[in-house]
């Protein structure tokens, strides 16, 4: 058993082929009742100088699953999530939210849409000179919340993440998964519908990982949350993902369930990733 069952209403159709917008449309058209898919990538490329990074990436991410991006050190995840989360943009291709088209948001338009999506750091990103109150506010701060709603939010956040305790704890004296926590609460104060996380357990030991991925899981099913994760590590994607794709030199090799790609990887990579975890 790869993972545990994700319920029913999760379950949306499941599209793993290059989309465009008007498959998008066409296909809501046909089927009112379908739900679009939360985050659709079509033919996404980015290069730095003459180094490309992304090649013709196309990848459909369904509304309330948790999506994994696997690959090697160097693959493109990184850049892959962060355009996909507004905070780059790519050379040439589109990104959609939810059948709405972001990648050429500008001004208060990209504000709105990024504010759709929180962003969990593989290195926390917190303000060692704020407590863990401080953190959780700075975007509700940022976004004009009165004081009073700032105050409501961030203890209902808190008691979310289990760190009710720790409201006035400066940054810099919680443990590494207490800090991972806190950028989780910080990432969910706007309410977003999206949640990336850019190698998010990596720095942290087997015990803790466990329990911050037990923790997105948990606030995937519990408000619906689409979670794309990129990660080097295919047991994270084993214990909480629902479908994977592999990224190997800046293109998507493979991609599917996660119990159908375990069972009989198609690529190259997909087979040494597959046997690494096997043999270990």
């Amino acid at each position: 058993m790869f993972h545990a069952q994700r319920p029913k209403e999760a379950a949306f159709y499941r599209p793993l082929n290059p989309l465009n917008s008007t498959t998008i449309q066409t296909r809501s058209a046909l089927n009112p009742e379908a739900a679009v898919a939360a985050i659709t990538l079509c033919s996404l490329n980015k290069r730095f100088g003459s180094h490309v990074i992304l090649r013709d990436v196309s990848l459909s991410v369904p509304s309330g699953t948790i999506f994994g991006i696997i690959g090697r050190s160097g693959a493109g995840k990184t850049t892959l999530i962060r355009i996909a989360s507004l905070l780059e943009k790519a050379d040439s291709g589109e990104l959609f939210y939810g059948g709405e088209a972001v990648s050429g948001a500008r001004g208060q338009a990209l504000l709105d849409a990024r504010r759709k999506a929180g962003f969990v750091f593989q290195n926390f990103n917190l303000f060692a000179s704020r407590t863990v109150f401080g953190n959780v506010a700075f975007p509700l701060e940022a976004a004009g919340w009165a004081k009073p709603r700032i105050e409501e939010r961030v203890g209902e956040l808190l008691e979310l993440v289990g760190l009710a305790d720790k409201t006035g704890r400066p940054a810099n004296r919680l443990s590494g998964g207490e800090r991972q926590r806190v950028a989780i609460a910080r990432a969910l104060a706007n309410h977003p519908k999206i949640l990336f996380c850019d190698e998010a357990t990596s720095a942290l030991d087997p015990e803790t990982t466990r329990s911050i991925l037990d923790l997105v899981q948990s606030l995937s099913r519990r408000f619906g949350l689409t979670v794309l994760m990129v990660t080097h590590q295919m047991e994270v994607v084993r214990r909480i993902c629902d479908d994977v794709a592999i990224l190997s030199a800046g293109s998507i090799v493979e991609s599917g369930s996660v119990a159908s790609v375990f069972a009989n990887p198609r690529s190259e990579m997909g087979r040494r990733i597959v046997g690494e975890v096997s043999h270990g």
